[in-house]
């Protein structure tokens, strides 16, 4: 006979207390699963590194995911962002390539733990062929790595045949360090401000917390601040692309501003499309699947 219907004074009553241990050990078990679960999702671990030769991109559009990592962006403010605009890419088909750098892997978000390609890079830079003509952007940080990144990837586009190129900047999904802000802008001392709140307590250094980049947008909040920002913030389309290239840049779905013309009635251009977020696409592009 068991301890628990030894303290029992009736058989109904040992039949109850052995069906309540039984539940009490099934809860634990469901607790200690789920914990398991939790940590499996909470960093990608054991996975293989592609040399870039032999990254392969299939298809005209590609999305790179540039250092997720908490070791940057330590309050996590392009998680939602980044996960959302990964399974955008997932549900239309487009490749998506993580870029990790030797900081640690168990500090990497992203939910979902399988790309197409993790390729190594430690500054950012990109290595492989981008064959794609249209780039998904995410990740950071804006004015380091994904920087470096950038304008690995116009140089690569800028010495190919002239056609139309296309990056697409998922705003919520970018972090930032708003060191591109100056202190004569109108808007620094809400900045300044907004990043001393994020910030306060924390040491200083890279590994402190980040902006994501739409959050900046909602500091600058003019129309005509925002513009002249993100003119700062654009790789060097200026020194990389030849004259003939016409050049734009637009945000969600306002009109296109023409940074550069170029002659002719249809020259190669290249458009440089900032959005909220993955979710706004979503709207106006439906999956695959649908």
């Amino acid at each position: 006979m068991s301890v628990t219907c030894r303290l029992a004074r009736t058989d109904s009553y040992c039949r109850y207390l052995l069906a309540k241990d039984e539940l009490l050990k099934n809860i634990l078990f469901l607790a200690l699963g789920l914990l398991g679960l939790s940590t499996g999702w909470a960093a990608c671990r054991q996975h293989e590194i592609t040399p870039p030769p032999q990254v392969r991109i299939n298809g005209d559009a590609v999305m790179i995911v540039v250092h997720e990592s908490s070791t940057y962006d330590a309050r996590f403010s392009t998680k939602r962002g980044v996960d959302e605009a990964i399974r955008f890419a997932k549900d239309r088909q487009i490749p998506v390539i993580y870029l990790q750098d030797d900081t640690p892997e168990e500090f990497y978000f992203m939910e979902d733990c399988h790309p197409d390609y993790w390729v190594f890079s430690a500054g950012g830079e990109v290595s492989f062929d981008v064959t794609a003509s249209h780039l998904y952007i995410v990740g950071g940080h804006l004015e380091l790595c994904m920087s470096a990144a950038l304008h690995d990837i116009i140089h690569q586009w800028s010495r190919r045949a002239p056609r139309n190129y296309t990056i697409t900047y998922l705003m919520d999904a970018i972090y930032s360090n708003g060191k591109m802000i100056d202190p004569a802008d109108p808007f620094y001392h809400d900045f300044d401000r907004f990043l001393g709140i994020v910030t306060y307590g924390r040491p200083g250094g890279e590994h402190w917390p980040k902006l994501s980049l739409l959050e900046t947008m909602g500091i600058i909040r003019k129309e005509d601040h925002q513009l002249n920002y993100l003119k700062q913030i654009l790789p060097r389309w200026d020194t990389t692309f030849p004259k003939n290239f016409r050049i734009e840049v637009q945000l969600n779905n306002s009109v296109k501003k023409v940074l550069r013309s170029a002659e002719g009635w249809f020259p190669p251009t290249v458009l440089f499309h900032f959005v909220d977020s993955a979710l706004l696409l979503s709207e106006l592009q439906p999956s695959v699947s649908n």
